[in-house]
Order: structure tokens, then sequence, then C-alpha cells
């Protein structure tokens, strides 16, 4: 007997149609917007898997350093540096590494492979154990090293295949940045807020005589997003851009492209280590911040206010990413560092009336946390992916970049006590607010070296760039009849002409 509901069951399909003939005929694409704009964010959106590992490890070290074992983490040992900035040491070598093999490889590959990392180590970190207390905190820093691996690929792989997947040409021109900014730097920033919460939420369940359970399922809940992410990146082909433009059949004239973009290079490198030297050791160190103006703090009350504050960096991704698309990467960047600036200010110069009141200690370091994601942090990785370079080294020159900033947060997380302590110590006015004086001090440096050194992009920019820098190569003798895959290569004759008479014009 047919029933009368059979004939619709059957014409809907539930198989994401994603990559480069995705069409929004079946009903999870029509529903959750699958498709063109899926594919952007199951390319970007394991940065919440950077975010949360690297947040998660906040809280869990808080409770292991405070309540578990003590005695390790006390003076002199290193345990405390070693677990907060040996994730970053891995990131950066799967930073230089993976962009490599996402541009001769394949943006997929480097993605499938850098998930399949993270899941796997994300699952043992949660699992450390060695013998004795030492023996424990060495096996999670070792596993939290090769964790970072897998999360450093994901710069040079995922957020590259999010930026060229937006200039897909069914994708509006207008909503270009705002789709990448929303697909990876916004989902870290929820990443960060969540692991918060998370383990706020476990601490809840299972109280302060199980504190060895909080950490453990805090860190291993990191394998949800690998895990969900897999099966729709299998479903993925590689971007029309990275089609057109790789040279995974040629070889890549490193010389000719360090010549014509070194400038830009060392300008985003520096801006992302900045920031990555603020933003990083502020967001782990945030438990450490509020309890100096909370002075009743429990671990409970530590981890709710490290939850709120890390959800306004949520507002000020959200902010920038609508106004992006308007003013443009490199000015809502400036923008949003110089707001950053004048908070940092004034938290510094009213810290002592801002600790009588924790609320408005809260707010005002949450506006400077926030106007850091309308600034930077949204617009590093859109200025990194489609300002500084072409197509066919854009992982290695995104991993570069990404790399020098990981190499920040090492340095941040890892000499952010020292600095405390040198100016004076936690309790100290010095102490308390000096990191805020030299933060502000710098973006103030980031906004002057984005002003005069980064230029700012319009929409469809890497496909412009691609065709410029052909036209670059031939006028140097390189060869370009092997670059792009084999059915790609048509058409770009014409597409070269159109690109060339529109600078032409512009001149």
């Amino acid at each position: 007997m047919k029933m009368p509901w059979s004939k619709k069951i059957q014409e809907i399909n539930l198989e994401p149609s994603t990559g480069d003939d995705a069409t929004a005929n079946n009903v999870v694409e029509r529903k959750l917007g699958l498709g063109k704009i899926g594919t952007i964010f199951a390319s970007g959106s394991a940065l919440f898997s950077d975010g949360y590992a690297n947040a998660a490890i906040g809280p869990a070290e808080t409770i292991l350093k405070t309540y578990i074992y003590p005695e390790a983490f006390a003076a002199p040992s290193q345990n405390s540096s070693l677990v907060s900035s040996m994730g970053f040491a891995g990131m950066v070598l799967g930073q230089l590494s993976f962009g490599y093999v996402s541009d001769k490889i394949g943006r997929k590959f480097a993605m499938l492979l850098c998930t399949a990392i993270v899941f796997v180590f994300s699952a043992l970190s949660a699992a450390s154990k060695g013998p004795g207390a030492q023996g424990t905190i060495n096996a999670l820093i070792a596993y939290r090293f090769l964790l970072g691996i897998g999360i450093g690929g994901e710069y040079p792989a995922g957020s590259v295949a999010a930026a060229e997947s937006t200039e897909d040409s069914s994708i509006s021109k207008n909503q270009q940045q705002r789709l990448f900014v929303l697909a990876t730097n916004t989902m870290l920033d929820f990443a960060f807020a969540i692991a918060y919460f998370v383990c706020l939420v476990l601490l809840w369940i299972f109280g302060m005589n199980h504190l060895n359970a909080v950490w453990r399922i805090t860190l291993g809940l990191g394998v949800v997003p690998p895990m969900f992410l897999m099966y729709f990146r299998l479903k993925m082909h590689e971007p029309e851009v990275y089609k057109k433009g790789t040279m995974r059949n040629a070889r890549i004239p490193y010389w000719l492209i360090i010549k014509r973009y070194w400038v830009k290079l060392a300008a985003v490198s520096i801006t992302w280590f900045i920031y990555d030297w603020i933003t990083y050791p502020f967001g782990l160190y945030s438990s450490i911040i509020t309890a100096e103006a909370v002075t009743d703090s429990t671990l409970y009350t530590s981890l709710g206010w490290g939850c709120l504050i890390n959800f306004f960096y949520i507002p000020g991704t959200l902010f920038g990413a609508f106004i992006v698309d308007y003013l443009g990467p490199k000015y809502c960047m400036i923008f949003g560092l110089l707001m950053q600036a004048l908070f940092g200010f004034i938290m510094s110069g009213t810290y002592e009336l801002l600790k009588k009141h924790v609320a408005g200690f809260a707010i005002i370091y949450a506006l400077f946390l926030a106007f850091g994601e309308v600034g930077p942090g949204n617009n590093l990785g859109l200025l990194a992916s489609k300002a500084v370079g072409p197509t066919a080294a854009r992982g290695q020159i995104y991993g570069i970049a990404a790399a020098v900033g990981k190499v920040g947060a090492f340095i941040g997380t890892y000499t952010f006590p020292n600095i405390i302590a040198n100016l004076g110590g936690s309790g100290t006015y010095g102490g308390d607010t000096g990191v805020f004086w030299i933060g502000s001090g710098l973006a103030i440096v980031s906004a002057a070296i984005t002003f005069f050194f980064i230029p700012n992009i319009k929409a469809d920019a890497m496909r412009d760039e691609d065709i410029l820098f052909r036209e670059y190569l031939e006028e140097n003798g390189y060869d370009t009849s092997h670059m792009g895959m084999k059915d790609q290569t048509h058409g770009i004759d014409s597409e070269a002409a159109t690109v060339t008479e529109n600078v032409e014009d512009k001149k």
C-alpha cells in the first residue's frame, strides 16, 4: 500500500553535493545551506578544533596545577609553560610542513590528514598517563605537541581552501570576505568560549572530588569536531581557484615569488606575530587575570569568568564579519587594532578603580579582546590568503605567516608569567597592568605596519592576482603551460585579457 508521503520521501536526497558541481537540490542543502557555502564551512571550520584544543588546555592546566599535581608545577618546574606552549611548537611544524603538502598534493588530502591527526591525539591527550605525576604530565606535553601538528596543518590546508572557495562563481561578491571570516575565525572564537563552558559544566556534574574526570573529558571532547568534519570533507572537491592556479605538476619558482611578495609577506607575518603574542596568552591566562580582580575566587568562579570573557570574542568576530566587505580587510584591521589599543590603555590606567567593580573590569577586558577580533583576528587570515601570494604557493605562504604568528603565541605563553613577575608580580599594579600597556602599544605598531605595507583587497582578489602572476612569470621566462590541472587550463587566456584590461583601466 502506497502512503501519501511515499513519493516525497523517495525524492529526498540526503547526500550533500558539495564541490564544483554542487546544487541546492536536496533537503539538507535547502535547510542548512550546504553546497558551495557548505564547502567553505567544511574547509574552514576545523579551526573550531584549533580554538577548542588551545582553550581547553587553559582550565585543564589550572586543575592540574592547583588541585591535582601542585608539587609538580611548583617553581622551579617548567611544566606550566611546557603544557601551554608545546601545542604551539607542534602547530608551527604543522603549518610549515602542510603548506607544501597543500600546494603540491592537494588541499583535500592535507585537510583529511590533519583531521585524522587531530582526532587521534585529542583522544590520547585525554588519556595521558605515565609513571607518577611527572610521567602523566610528560605524556600530556608530548601528545599536545603531536596534536599541534594536525591543528597547525589546518591553516595552510583548510583555511586556504575556504578562502579559495569564497571566490567560486556562485558566491556573491559582497559576501566573499564575510563567509571566510564566519567559517574560520568565528568558529575559532566560539570554540574558545565553549571550551571553558564545557569544563564548567563538567565541574558542576562531577564536583571537586572528581577533577581527574573533569580535565580528561574536557580535553577528550576535542575528538567531536574532527569526527563530524571527516564525512563532509570526504565529499569535497578541490576549489576552482586551486585547480586553475596550482603548480602540483610544475616546478614552483620560489625566487620569483619571493621577489614579488616578500614585503607583503613580512608585513602580514609581523602583525600576526604581534596579534598572537597578545591574544593567546590573554585568553589562556584569563583565569589568572580575573582571579586578581575577583578576590574570593574559586575554581567555579574562575572558570565562569573565563567563560564570560572568552564569550566576548564572539561579538567582536561577528561584528567584524559584517563590516569587512564594506571597509575592506585592511581598514577593518586598522580600525580593530586602534580600538583594541584604546581599551587596553583605559584598562591599564583605571585598573585600581576597576578592581573594585568586577563587572566593569570584565567588560573593559572583554572589549579589549573583542576589538582584537574585529581587526587582526578576522582579517589576518584573509590578508595572508588573498593579498600576499598566488595560488601556486598560497599554502606555503599562508603557513609561513601563520607559523610566525604561532611563534608569537609560543613566546607569549612561555614568557607571560615571567613578564608579570618582572613587572612586580601578580597582585601589584605593575604586574597586573604592564602586559596591557605593552599589548596596546604593539597594537598601534601593527596598525602602522598594516597601513603602510599591506594592500586592501576586493572581491575576486585571488583570481585577479593569479592572472597577473602568470603574466609576471611569462615576462621572466617561466613556462606556464604546465600550471593548473588539465581540465581547468581552458579559458585562462581570455580571463587574463579581461583582468589586464581592468588593471589598465584603473591606471
